[in-house]
C-alpha cells in the first residue's frame, strides 16, 4: 500500500531555538498541503524542543519531533529521513526559511517531467540582515551539472527535493563528513543523473552567523578532495570528467596544501599530498 503522504520535510536542528521557529512555521505556511513535518533535535542543550513542540502540536499537519544524541547534520538527516514516509524527500536547514509556494513550485516542475528524480531551485541570499546579490560563480541551473560542481557545491540542501528512491540509491548522505556532506552527496547524484531547477527564489538562506558550519571548519576544501577522489573510485567516468576531477583536485589541493604549511597544520597534509600527487600525474597521463 503506497503512503498517502507525498513530501516528507525533514529540518535538523542544534542549538538554535529561535532561529528554528520561523523554518518551521515556513514549512507549515507551505500552499502544497500534501507533506509531513519531520524536526530532528540533534542533541540540543538550548531549549529547542519545548520550543519547537506547542508549534508542532497546533498543526493540522502531520509532525513530528524526534530527538536524537548529538551527531552532526548528515547523521541527523539521515535519522529523519528513516522515519518517514514520504515518496520525495525535502530538507530545510534550520537557520533558513521556505517561500510559502517552494513546495508547490516544485511538484508541479515534477509532474511536467516525470523523469526528474531531484529538483532544486533558486535562492534569495540575507547575509546580516541584508539582501546580498549571488556571485556569478554561485549562480545555479538544472540539466548536466556535473563539472560546474566540482569547484563548489551548487545546489543547496534548502533547496532540493529528490525521490525516496534516489536518496536510498546513493545511500543518503555521508556521516563521516562533518562539513561538506551535501557537496559529496550531490556529486554522486549528478554523475549519474540530469537534475531539475525552478528558477524562481524558492528558498531564503540566511548567512553571517556564527555558528554556521563554514565557520567552525577550517580547510573546507580537504573534505571535498576527499569527496572527488573517492568519487573516482566508485563511479566509471567518461574521460571528460575523470580529467575535470584530477584538475580540481589539483588546484583546490595546492591551494590546501599551501595554507597547511602557511599555518604549520600537518594533521592531513600528507593525506592530500598524495591525493594530489595522484590526480597530477593521472592528469599528465590524461587518464
Amino acid at each position: 500500500m503506497s503512503s498517502p503522504i507525498t513530501v516528507s520535510v525533514i529540518i535538523p536542528t542544534y542549538n538554535r531555538a529561535t532561529q528554528v521557529v520561523p523554518a518551521i512555521e515556513s514549512v507549515l505556511s507551505q500552499s502544497y498541503r500534501n507533506f509531513e513535518l519531520i524536526i530532528v533535535d540533534d542533541g540540543s542543550t538550548d531549549s529547542t524542543s519545548k520550543i519547537t513542540m506547542p508549534i508542532l502540536n497546533r498543526s493540522d499537519q502531520p509532525t513530528r519531533l524526534l530527538v536524537t544524541n548529538n551527531q552532526g547534520v548528515s547523521a541527523a538527516r539521515n535519522f529523519g529521513v528513516k522515519h518517514s514516509i514520504g515518496k520525495w524527500i525535502a530538507f530545510l536547514d534550520s537557520d533558513d526559511q521556505w517561500q510559502p509556494n517552494k513546495l508547490s513550485l516544485q511538484i508541479e516542475y515534477l509532474a511536467n517531467h516525470p523523469d526528474c528524480q531531484l529538483v532544486h531551485g533558486e535562492e534569495l541570499w540575507i547575509r546580516n540582515g541584508k539582501r546580498v546579490n549571488q556571485r556569478l560563480k554561485h549562480k545555479k541551473s538544472g540539466g548536466d551539472i556535473f563539472i560546474p560542481s566540482l569547484k563548489l557545491c551548487l545546489i543547496s540542501p534548502s533547496a532540493v527535493m529528490l525521490s525516496r528512491e534516489l536518496y536510498d540509491q546513493m545511500g543518503g548522505f555521508d556521516d563521516s563528513y562533518p562539513v561538506c556532506e551535501d557537496y559529496d552527496l550531490w556529486l554522486k547524484i549528478t554523475s549519474l543523473y540530469q537534475v531539475g531547477f525552478v528558477d524562481t527564489p524558492i528558498t531564503i538562506k540566511y548567512g553571517g552567523h556564527q555558528d554556521q558550519l563554514s565557520h567552525r571548519y577550517f580547510a573546507m576544501d580537504y573534505w571535498r578532495i576527499k569527496s572527488m577522489d573517492h568519487l573516482l573510485t566508485i563511479r566509471e567516468l567518461n574521460q571528460n570528467r575523470r580529467s575535470a576531477i584530477y584538475q580540481q583536485i589539483v588546484q583546490k589541493g595546492e591551494v590546501l596544501i599551501n595554507g597547511y604549511k602557511k599555518h604549520h597544520n600537518y594533521q592531513n597534509l600528507a593525506e592530500v599530498e598524495q591525493i594530489v600527487n595522484r590526480a597530477a600525474v593521472n592528469l599528465t597521463k590524461n587518464v
